[in-house]
């Protein structure tokens, strides 16, 4: 699609799951004109979070009977998350992936929301098929809606303070 631009950035040497300048990637890219972007993780595990502090909305995306459900490995990330999506929930997975996504929305009633105005959400899609897509894209649409312009200001702005330690942080360490 003419409409879309897609950058792969090796992470490197850097944690949580971003190369160290995904951020001002982001900016760039939103200069340039395009509205929405999405930042995929190099990796699942607790530390591949940093993405949180730099998105509007955090989406975890996993995989039906991945082995992990509900383990401390997807502690981190789902702590954060706005949205969880159980992807292949096709064929002979459709039914492991309705599980799986009952138990994490289950799960979900005993954390607390990372976002104000929002309660993380739970669903599930089949990129292969397409069934559900639609509704995981609606779902951003009400989480904007429901978060408004001011907290996406406040969350931008606790970001942008975030991204400016880090950025002294990681400038100390280099020299």
């Amino acid at each position: 699609n003419q409409g879309a631009f897609i950058r792969p950035s090796p992470a490197g040497t850097t944690l949580g799951g971003v190369a160290r300048r995904t951020r001002e990637t982001m900016v760039l890219v939103e200069a340039a004109g395009f509205d929405t972007v999405i930042v995929e993780t190099v990796g699942v595990g607790q530390s591949e979070t940093a993405v949180a502090d730099m998105v509007d909305m955090f989406i975890v995306l996993l995989l039906p009977a991945g082995g992990d459900d509900l383990q401390g490995i997807k502690r981190g990330v789902i702590e954060l998350a706005d949205l969880i999506v159980v992807n292949k929930a096709d064929g002979d997975l459709k039914t492991t992936a309705q599980r799986s996504a009952s138990d994490y929305q289950h799960a979900l009633r005993m954390l607390r929301s990372p976002t104000a105005g929002w309660t993380p959400e739970v669903t599930t899609c089949s990129a292969l098929s397409g069934d559900g897509v639609v509704e995981v894209w609606a779902t951003v649409g009400r989480f904007l809606q429901a978060v408004g312009e001011k907290g996406l200001a406040r969350r931008r702005a606790e970001q942008a303070r975030a991204w400016m330690w880090s950025e002294v942080g990681e400038t100390l360490l280099a020299e």
